[in-house]
């Protein structure tokens, strides 16, 4: 019998709650029958969405909360006062073992205080870190900070090289994944200091992936590296700005297209390409954000989200869950964190 995996989801999360989490968690297990469910949230608004999958409903159970973490509620008054809401209790599911991950949708700012207060985090990791994946021409890329940190110092950057590898290792199968930094330039003299000497440190020590050196912003679409390692709040910006001109992009199309007679004739002889450019760019598929360097297995989905893009969040932190992430983590920073190299060129980088 497969081993099967319980999944935590935050049902009140986002901008659609229960609507969007209870058809997403039936997508999911269309996907893989060994995902079981626990719903937290309002029982009187999931239950009866519950009860129209009967697939989904014979490997869920619904734990009632009437509390919510408001989209616009700051981290430390949802930690103070959210201990008794969906968000919370389904973090603490994780902590206690009643599941193996979570997924919300809810206010990123307060997911990632009260995850990190509740499940800590692994030895060697100073802060968590957000990753996810970028389409790119090669191959997806792996990037993180997505916004979690705004700024950080050479250490965590480090870190985050060693975590985003790991992942790599775990959602795109590469046995030793190359690491860029993100920088204004490729050159080595370029960039603030703490750049430089996480650099320095990536160049000397051995970690799951192969330091490459700077990249820069059109490295990131271009796959030049698998993983690139920023901070919060460049990694924010940079994946706001991709959004933005994606949406750009496929609007202007579309105008082109309704231009004349002709153009959309065009459009319909390209119909099967265009369908598969859009598969291959949907931004649904890329739902999903990891925080990694938790000691528990914690996904971020985008509020604003469908439920084929809520169950892509979910099948995320499965796959996580199934490739023992964070056990693999665990043996790699023992590793780093042996080596006297590293504490040699940790101690360089901070005089």
């Amino acid at each position: 019998m497969s081993q099967q995996y319980k999944i935590a989801l935050d049902a009140m999360g986002g901008d659609f709650g229960p609507d969007v989490v209870v058809p997403a968690a039936a997508l999911a297990y269309a996907q893989n029958n060994n995902l079981r469910f626990i719903f937290f949230g309002d029982q009187y608004r999931i239950s009866p969405l519950v009860e129209k999958h009967k697939a989904l409903a014979k490997v869920s159970e619904v734990h009632h909360t009437p509390d919510i973490i408001s989209n616009d509620e700051k981290p430390a008054v949802a930690l103070r006062q959210g201990r008794n809401s969906s968000m919370r209790l389904a973090i603490n599911a994780v902590k206690d073992g009643g599941a193996h991950a979570v997924v919300s949708a809810g206010n990123t700012g307060a997911l990632m205080a009260m995850a990190k207060f509740v499940l800590k985090c692994l030895p060697g990791i100073d802060r968590p870190a957000i990753a996810s994946l970028f389409p790119a021409r090669l191959n997806d890329t792996v990037m993180l900070d997505m916004g979690a940190n705004i700024s950080c110092d050479a250490e965590m950057l480090v870190q985050f090289a060693l975590l985003g590898s790991v992942y790599a290792r775990v959602v795109r199968g590469i046995e030793r994944p190359t690491v860029g930094i993100l920088n204004i330039g490729s050159e080595e003299m370029k960039g603030h200091d703490h750049l430089r000497d996480a650099a320095s440190i990536l160049t000397n020590v051995k970690f799951p992936g192969h330091f490459k050196g700077f990249v820069e912003g059109d490295d990131i679409p271009n796959g030049t590296v698998d993983v690139v390692v920023t901070d919060g709040f460049t990694g924010n910006v940079a994946l706001k700005v991709a959004e933005g001109v994606a949406n750009l992009l496929l609007d202007s199309f579309k105008g082109a297209l309704k231009s004349s007679p002709l153009a959309l004739l065009g459009g319909l002889l390209a119909y099967g390409a265009l369908k598969r450019l859009k598969k291959s760019s949907d931004p649904r598929a890329y739902n999903g954000g990891m925080f990694l360097g938790l000691n528990g297995i914690c996904v971020k989905s985008h509020g604003g989200m469908d439920a084929y893009g809520f169950s892509c969040a979910i099948l995320v932190a499965a796959n996580l869950v199934q490739q023992g992430y964070n056990e693999r983590v665990a043996v790699e920073l023992e590793k780093l964190l042996g080596q006297e190299s590293f504490v040699s060129e940790l101690s360089g980088a901070g005089s």
